[in-house]
């Protein structure tokens, strides 16, 4: 996204620079992958596909795009300026402060609800011995016990798992529907039919990621890469992600254009869509491939729990330090055994079971999209002004093509702000 140095620049890291050690070293990027894509975001892919077919596949293509823009970014920035990304936040002001800690109070509160219960959905549906409710606590215990006796390396296999169920289970949904290829094609040329607008800037701007974008550059640290000698690996590590995650994508959108498209068939709003489609793929092709189908949905759900539990701890313990005017990095595995990692685990799992006796407040429901709807163009924002500042060293900086991502991603979800805000008081 930006110009490369020099090539005696990158050779700082020879030992990855052979393209088969690369490709091995991929991790980070399928963590933000699998973090980012939760159920909802099958729900609304599955939705657009239900009522416009595959004509919007392209807009997945630029999702695709925009998310692996902004991923770079926020790799590109630790392992330039050998800061963190709340470290660039802190140079802009306190406001950047005041916003962090509201938002990741209200939105972990709420959050911590929803993945808990968006896990216990499939749970309960696979053995029903237990309410949503039960299997949820019990999804969110598993969750902190994991994230907070386990280290970065064994979180990253059993995130790389996880996105591997997903993928093969909804890849092979797609296949078994036998979707029209003519027809997948000509969804890659941009149109809007009737009523499409939101659907299509929701499938642009959800295509992997929010919050959890942010924590890329702090699990590009925890791997081990601190400085711009990891430049092409981390891209390599993005790039793959993001493909993967599209494809992903796709399919999800040829599954709801060949199932519910054809027949009418329309998903309950939310994680419990779901189950709709669970029920429709065990009446067209029984109990096993529905049965697979939740399997998926639980790698789905569990797997952004996980990435949340984990990765947005990481960002509370930076914003900790650089409250405290700590100097460089954390050394390995030093952040998860820090107590505002695991008071943040502790907020994000107990607290909000009270939520699932509740069925989540009308207000804090209105909180959650507010504070929700405000992060992206936060990042992009911020993104593209720290990486054209003076604190990026000039080799770095963000090219014109990084630039004209960064600038549309702001454009892009403020608009997607003010339609959520705008749904949110109608």
């Amino acid at each position: 996204m930006s110009q490369d140095p020099p090539a005696q620049q990158v050779d700082a890291a020879p030992r990855v620079q052979e393209p088969a050690r690369r490709w091995r070293l991929v991790g980070p990027g399928i963590v933000v992958a699998a973090t980012g894509v939760g159920a909802g975001d099958l729900v609304a892919t599955l939705i657009a596909g239900s009522r416009f077919g595959t004509t919007l596949l392209w807009a997945v293509v630029l999702g695709v795009l925009v998310k692996i823009a902004m991923a770079e970014a926020v790799g590109r920035w630790h392992l330039a300026t050998g800061s963190t990304m709340f470290a660039g936040w802190r140079s802009l002001g306190a406001w950047t402060s005041v916003y962090f800690v509201l938002y990741v109070v209200i939105w972990g509160f709420v959050y911590g609800a929803t993945a808990m219960t968006s896990s216990g959905l499939p749970l309960a549906a696979m053995f029903p011995a237990l309410p949503i409710w039960g299997w949820g606590m019990i999804s969110g215990v598993v969750g902190l016990a994991f994230v907070w006796f386990g280290n970065y390396r064994l979180f990253e296999r059993a995130m790389t798992a996880l996105i591997g169920v997903m993928f093969v289970i909804v890849v092979g949904l797609a296949v078994i529907v036998t979707p029209d290829l003519g027809e997948v094609v000509t969804g890659l040329v941009p149109r809007l039919p009737e009523g499409s607008a939101v659907y299509t800037l929701g499938l642009v701007g959800g295509v992997g990621g929010t919050i959890t974008m942010a924590a890329y550059g702090y699990w590009v640290n925890a791997k081990g890469w601190r400085d711009a000698s990891w430049m092409r690996v981390m891209r390599l590590d993005n790039r793959v992600a993001y493909i993967t995650t599209g494809v992903f994508v796709v399919a999800m959108l040829i599954v709801g254009a060949e199932l519910l498209h054809a027949t009418g068939i329309a998903l309950t709003e939310g994680d419990r869509g779901l189950l709709d489609l669970d029920e429709v793929l065990r009446d067209r092709y029984g109990p096993v491939v529905a049965t697979l189908f939740l399997v998926g949905f639980f790698a789905t759900s569990f797997s952004s729990l996980l990435g949340v539990w984990q990765g947005v701890s990481l960002m509370v313990t930076d914003f900790v330090r650089t409250r405290r005017e700590a100097r460089g990095q954390l050394t390995e595995g030093a952040a998860e055994r820090s107590w505002p990692y695991r008071a943040y685990l502790l907020w994000l799992t107990f607290p909000p079971m009270v939520l699932l006796f509740l069925d989540r407040p009308f207000a804090l429901v209105v909180a959650y999209g507010a504070f929700g709807a405000f992060f992206m163009p936060f990042l992009a924002g911020t993104l593209l002004y720290l990486l054209n500042g003076r604190r990026t060293p000039e080799e770095w900086r963000s090219g014109w093509l990084s630039n004209l991502l960064l600038a549309g991603a702001t454009v892009l979800f403020v608009v997607l702000c003010v339609d959520e805000l705008r749904s949110l008081v109608g």
